[in-house]
């Protein structure tokens, strides 16, 4: 057909009959017979050796069907997990002692175990999870109302974890310049919104680690992650190192307080839930270990060289997946210049959103279902109340039990309460801004910096977006949720994130969830490739500690050169890019105590600047001459205070929704922590300097992930090229 108008040239003429000679030639070989087999009622196929990505459940096949049929009709009787989260319940200040006695004592065996066993024990937790897949779905469903579709997606996320950390873990043990220390206890304080996938991602990356964990489900969700539990201890992980905790201060003689009690045990926390969690969390403990994913209000921006069709599409599937009740989901769209008087844009997207079927999990043609909980304060007031000058596009209605119509509302202003604040349900407020430059100022105007999208088909467009947009997940001309292990590892800026961890899902997360001492053998030559360290090494020629500078310097540019200064797209879908890549972060502060090598704050400071850091140093003596004209040169404030001054100059940066790290070198980091009060805007780093570069410069960059549709109806596109690669 592409040469049905040119066929009277003959040499056009005799290609296309050559093709078809070919083609007829195989009519007999040809493969033929469906290539979509997979049946969810049959026992899964074995997993692939190398980590891939699973495969969400195809609902275009009968045998799926009838097998999600039968999940929809146990949704609502289900028990699964009652049992185990009635049977593991704490009420007492002494059982969670006990607990945490165990969990320690648990730790020395567990982490003593080879990493490749560890391993071992997470692939079969993946055998069991893919095995229990329908029990898991259920239990979602019945508990948290999650449509079957959104269950089964975490479930695969499950698995994908449980895979990819196991990947992970024997590089634990061989770091180049450091040795990793687990830590004994870490606590896993999940969400209700993803009751699956993020409980299992938490306990899994510290399993992995070598770590006990105490794991606490959300209330609201306990028989989701009591059944996770119970499946994982069948799959042989002991019960000694993954305790259940289930929290109950309603029966008689309980103790009050039993969370702050637990926090306060632990040697960390992982947490995902929302910034006033984390703010009472560090309030406890200010010098808490906290990972933690908090809350986002996220904004896809449409211009006017969007696919409208598809644009619509994916702001409706962002906004209004599990009733909106996503930490990545779209809360706003912000049309940019003409397309904010399109009626059509209009027009579809008010169809869209009336035309979502509305329903409980145990309907199959549900498309949106209920909220977990009842609707109330927040959430009920972004459901029922307007600002000045707003009006509903889509008036939300309340059709019965935790069961709302979608609402859409325009005239959201910039600055006002809507537009910056996460109400974490099926709402979705429209924003008109003059130019993209305006779209991007509302959508970073946030204090938080989770998800972020844009619909453009202008590639000018698309790459001013990328240099400007202020989140940890950007996506290009798709939907703002789902996230896939190592696809897309997830992780927000801003007060989106609190603490020192990278994404989850990624190639580093596992590093920050222990503690590495330094391993310096005095092997490297000092051959650096990257002008900073190059200027840095020969700095140090005059200073004592020049081996252990050297060593450094070569760490930091290997692992530059491999690892940060490369961008990464380990899927290679070609349709859809998935790149992962290293900005320096804004505001850094290195404080090198008093009686510490020049050398390393040397290092340090050498490596933040070739990333592109923005960086500061407080030093407890003044430095070398050379020293202080390298940063000079380099454009890095240098303080020279003592250990009293540089804390009260610590409070006052603390508290910024934008962040500030410190990278403390021979100082109390306990001292600092209590000195800025917790503060949850400030990650603290306090591991003694190592040449192991990957790890060494982790408190300089900040990670984002990019996922870009690269195509068009099927065919890969040209749109992206000079923008990502």
């Amino acid at each position: 057909m592409s040469n049905v108008f040119a066929l009277e040239d003959s040499s056009v003429f005799e290609l296309e009959a050559d093709r078809f000679v070919k083609a007829a030639a195989r009519k007999d070989t040809v493969p033929h017979g469906p290539r979509r087999r997979q049946d969810r009622n049959k026992a899964p196929e074995p997993f692939a050796e190398e980590f891939s990505n699973t495969p969400d459940t195809d609902p275009s096949l009968p045998a799926n069907l009838a097998w999600a049929r039968d999940i929809a009709e146990r949704i609502p009787n289900s028990i699964e997990g009652t049992q185990t989260a009635t049977t593991h319940t704490q009420s007492t200040f002494a059982e969670l002692d006990e607990m945490v006695e165990t969990a320690i004592d648990a730790s020395k065996e567990w982490a003593a175990t080879p990493a490749t066993e560890r391993a071992a024990v997470l692939l079969k937790i993946a055998d069991v999870f893919e095995a229990n897949r329908g029990r898991l779905i259920e239990a979602a469903g019945s508990e948290a109302g999650k449509a079957i579709d959104q269950a089964d997606v975490e479930v695969s996320e499950a698995i994908d974890f449980t895979r990819y950390y196991a990947s992970l873990a024997p590089a634990l043990e061989n770091v180049d310049g450091a040795v990793f220390k687990p830590v004994e206890t870490t606590l896993i304080t999940p969400p209700w919104n993803f009751p699956i996938a993020i409980p299992a991602g938490g306990v899994l990356a510290a399993l992995a680690t070598g770590s006990s964990v105490l794991f606490k489900p959300a209330r609201v969700t306990r028989r989701i992650g009591s059944l996770i539990a119970e499946l994982m201890w069948e799959a042989g992980v002991s019960r000694d190192v993954l305790q259940l905790v289930n929290l109950d201060e309603s029966v008689p003689g309980a103790d009050k307080g039993l969370g702050k009690h637990l926090v306060e045990a632990v040697d960390q926390v992982i947490l995902t839930g929302s910034i006033d969690t984390a703010r009472m969390f560090r309030s406890w403990r200010p010098d808490l270990r906290v990972f933690a994913e908090t809350s986002g209000k996220n904004a896809i921006i449409v211009t006017p060289h969007a696919d409208i069709d598809l644009a619509v599409k994916d702001v409706v599937v962002s906004a209004f997946g599990h009733a909106g009740q996503k930490c990545s989901a779209a809360s706003l769209v912000i049309l940019v210049g003409s397309i904010g008087f399109s009626k059509r844009f209009r027009n579809q997207l008010v169809d869209a959103v009336k035309s979502l079927k509305i329903g409980y999990p145990h309907d199959l043609s549900s498309e949106m279902g209920p909220v977990t909980e009842e609707a109330k304060g927040k959430l009920l007031r972004g459901l029922t109340q307007l600002e000045p000058g707003q009006s509903w596009v889509v008036k939300p209605r309340q059709l019965g039990d935790k069961l709302w119509t979608p609402g859409v509302r325009s005239g959201v202003q910039p600055g006002s309460e809507y537009h910056l604040t996460e109400y974490f349900g099926p709402i979705l407020g429209v924003m008109r801004a003059d130019s993209l430059q305006e779209a991007i100022e509302w959508q970073n105007a946030v204090e938080f910096g989770l998800t972020a999208g844009i619909h453009s088909l202008d590639s000018a467009e698309i790459a001013y977006w990328l240099d400007h947009v202020h989140a940890g997940n950007v996506y290009v001309n798709r939907t703002i949720t789902g996230a896939i292990v190592r696809r897309q590892p997830f992780g927000g800026w801003k007060r989106s994130s609190v603490g020192t961890g990278t994404k989850a899902g990624g190639p580093s997360y596992l590093y920050g969830l222990g503690h590495v001492e330094p391993d310096f053998r005095g092997v490297a030559d000092g051959n650096v490739s990257h002008p900073v360290l190059q200027d840095a090494a020969s700095i140090a020629k005059q200073l004592p500690d020049l081996a252990r500078t050297k060593e450094t310097l070569a760490g930091m540019d290997k692992a530059l050169t491999e690892e940060f200064l490369a961008e990464h797209d380990p899927s290679q879908l070609g349709v859809e890019l998935n790149i992962l890549r290293y900005l320096g972060f804004p505001r850094v502060v290195i404080r090198l105590g008093a009686g510490q090598p020049v050398g390393d704050v040397l290092a340090s400071a050498a490596g933040a600047i070739a990333l592109g850091a923005g960086v500061e140093v407080s030093a407890a003596e003044p430095l070398p001459v050379s020293v202080s004209e390298f940063l000079t040169n380099n454009a890095v404030l240098l303080t020279v205070e003592s250990t009293e001054d540089w804390h009260r100059r610590a409070k006052g940066m603390s508290v910024s929704a934008d962040g500030v790290r410190f990278r403390v070198l021979g100082e109390d980091p306990v001292a600092l922590a209590e000195a800025i009060d917790g503060s949850i805007d400030v990650g603290i780093y306090s591991d003694p300097l190592t040449p192991a570069g990957h790890i060494e410069l982790l408190p300089y960059i900040q990670e984002q992930a990019i996922s870009a549709t690269n195509h068009r109806f099927g065919n890969r596109t040209s749109l992206l090229e000079g923008v990502l690669t």
